[in-house]
């Protein structure tokens, strides 16, 4: 029986103990926390009714964003003599693809267009004056043929007047015969010479003319497409990525990236001075309205992860409401959302590290 009342009073015991810790439990769960503090203070409106935009950060041009260079030859790139971050001059070489067959067909051609001028030169330079020379030679000595040839003519005449017993008849018709033909070759040596002295003909002259003409503007288009191998920058700027290295194949759908296994990577993104930077902005369409005039555009930029406010120069409106892109600037994708590209400026470094493609917190005000 003792046994008994001792297990009954360690039950409730144990009962006891565990709605205890239960009380315990939900008054410690039911206590509030205090919050966490922010990691950084979120970018306030410095404007009354200010409108809030997303905005990507672009190299400063006169149109559009930034460039990105595509070859116009497919090949093998045997040279990048540029990094990421390297300022350069208009013309500079950016990229060098192999380039060894392009230029032997331009210098072919271009030997083909040297021989042909050679041969025009040398229709146009004629009469040569050795042939020149030898044509009237040949005339006099015609002409001293003729001449001899007559003269025996002439004297076997004479005696056959004389005496007709004196020169048979065929030897007069002979000698006759022989000057006829002396003097065939005495006209036939002047055309010559007349031929020879009128120079080239000039169909022969303007068929070689064209010929050579044709041959030089295929060597300058080899010469021209051989230029192409060698990407250049477009303008001053600095070279902001480079997709390739020596040993890929490149063609103008662009370069192939190992990781996204796509080929239309540009093998060079360019830009302008960093110095000055543009902000592209999307406006929301339903806030399109409350955007101001343009000559009263103000806007403010804050670098994500900081409260810093960098002050934008108004650029201009890109006056065409399209469908919202990606700020990833991945340009095949697309959200149900238009808006109205409003572009900024501003100079680099003057409170706050920015690079191009950053995203950016953007308030427009007036």
């Amino acid at each position: 029986m003792a046994l008994q009342l001792s297990g009954t009073k360690l039950l409730f015991a144990l009962a006891a103990m565990g709605v205890t810790a239960g009380i315990v439990g939900a008054a410690v769960s039911s206590r509030r926390q205090p919050p966490q503090p922010p990691v950084f203070e979120p970018a306030a409106n410095p404007y009354p009714d200010g409108i809030y935009a997303n905005g990507i950060v672009e190299s400063d041009q006169a149109h559009g964003s930034n460039v990105n260079l595509y070859p116009e030859v497919s090949g093998t790139v045997v040279e990048v003599p540029v990094h990421a971050g390297q300022a350069v001059k208009r013309g500079d070489p950016l990229v060098l693809i192999d380039d060894r067959v392009q230029r032997a067909t331009a210098e072919q051609l271009e030997a083909q267009a040297r021989a042909a001028k050679v041969a025009l030169d040398e229709l146009q330079a004629q009469p040569r004056p050795e042939t020149l020379q030898v044509s009237q030679a040949q005339l006099g000595a015609a002409e001293a043929a003729a001449r001899q040839a007559r003269d025996s003519y002439d004297k076997l005449q004479h005696a056959y007047d004389a005496d007709a017993h004196a020169v048979s008849r065929d030897t007069l018709d002979t000698a006759r015969n022989a000057w006829l033909v002396a003097d065939a070759n005495r006209v036939t040596a002047q055309r010559s010479l007349d031929l020879v002295r009128a120079g080239a003909w000039v169909y022969d002259v303007n068929n070689q003319q064209a010929t050579y003409q044709s041959l030089l503007k295929a060597s300058l288009g080899a010469r021209t497409l051989l230029s192409k191998y060698t990407l250049r920058a477009p303008a001053d700027g600095i070279v902001m990525a480079a997709n390739v290295n020596d040993g890929n194949y490149v063609s103008p759908q662009g370069a192939y990236n190992t990781y996204t296994q796509a080929t239309n990577d540009p093998l060079v993104v360019f830009g302008t001075s960093p110095r000055t930077l543009d902000v592209r902005v999307y406006v929301d369409e339903i806030l399109i309205p409350r955007l101001a005039a343009a000559s009263d555009i103000k806007a403010a930029m804050f670098i994500r992860g900081t409260t810093t406010s960098i002050p934008l120069e108004f650029v201009r409106i890109e006056p065409y409401v399209s469908p919202k892109i990606s700020l990833s600037d991945e340009r095949q994708e697309r959200v149900d959302l238009r808006v109205l590209p409003v572009i900024f400026r501003f100079k680099a470094g003057e409170k706050a590290s920015a690079y191009v493609g950053q995203l950016v917190d953007v308030y427009i005000g007036k």
